[in-house]
């Protein structure tokens, strides 16, 4: 079965090509010009992926992907692929510290491309290993069939990606992980040359999981190794 794609670009010409070469791997790829038009298309039809450019004429990318993750319901766990500028590393810090799963720099090899969102998609398909067990830490609990996370009764707003993140140090709680360790294990290490971006992300889940953020007892940080999740919480 084709998997559908929505990409929200105002340049007709690359949509146009990335539409061509997507769909000789079997995605079937819907364009948006404009921010509007993307976040109804997406409402009414909605997609396996978002491919959001960062700079759009009617709205910034950076709020598109935080009205996708204000959506109800399922619309807001949609995997968002954010093209940022060349060179412009704060756009990446706060295109993922808002929801957004990965990014990828224009200029762009359509393969890479096609190699990032295989692995996002791959990550939602995979990321949940032991389904329908859940992972209990004291008022945290890590539902691993429905994907969903929660501290007591509140639930927890993460992006599929940080899901799998959280799940990857949870099931290893107690150990010591490098961020290289912790990537390979959510099997995206390979596609993100981004230093910082595993900080940003551990940055995010600790906002949602952490009762002080600035203080965590959940998801410690070992200086110059990686970071921890703590048997003992609560």
């Amino acid at each position: 079965m084709s998997q559908h794609l929505l990409m929200i670009e105002d340049d007709t010409r690359l949509a146009q090509m990335v539409s061509e070469y997507l769909g000789q791997s079997g995605f079937v790829l819907a364009h948006a010009g404009d921010a509007q038009t993307g976040l109804s298309a997406l409402q009414s039809s909605p997609a396996d992926l978002v491919i959001l450019d960062l700079m759009l004429p009617d709205m910034d990318g950076l709020e598109v992907c935080r009205r996708i993750r204000a959506l109800p319901g399922a619309l807001a766990q949609t995997p968002v692929l954010m093209l940022t500028a060349k060179g412009d590393p704060m756009d990446r810090i706060i295109g993922l510290e808002i929801g957004a799963d990965d990014y990828l720099p224009k200029p762009f090899e359509p393969r890479e491309l096609l190699a990032r969102i295989r692995a996002i998609l791959r990550r939602r398909i995979e990321g949940a290993p032991q389904a329908g067990r859940q992972l209990r830490f004291g008022s945290l609990e890590i539902d691993r069939d429905a994907r969903t996370v929660s501290v007591g009764p509140q639930a927890c707003d993460l992006t599929s990606y940080q899901f799998d993140l959280l799940v990857a140090l949870a099931e290893r709680a107690g150990r010591v992980l490098t961020r290289d360790q912790i990537m390979e294990a959510v099997r995206g290490r390979e596609l993100d040359a981004f230093d910082r971006s595993i900080d940003v992300h551990m940055g995010r889940i600790r906002a949602e999981i952490e009762v002080d953020a600035k203080s965590p007892k959940r998801i410690l940080t070992v200086r110059g190794v990686g970071y921890v999740f703590a048997r003992q919480q609560d």
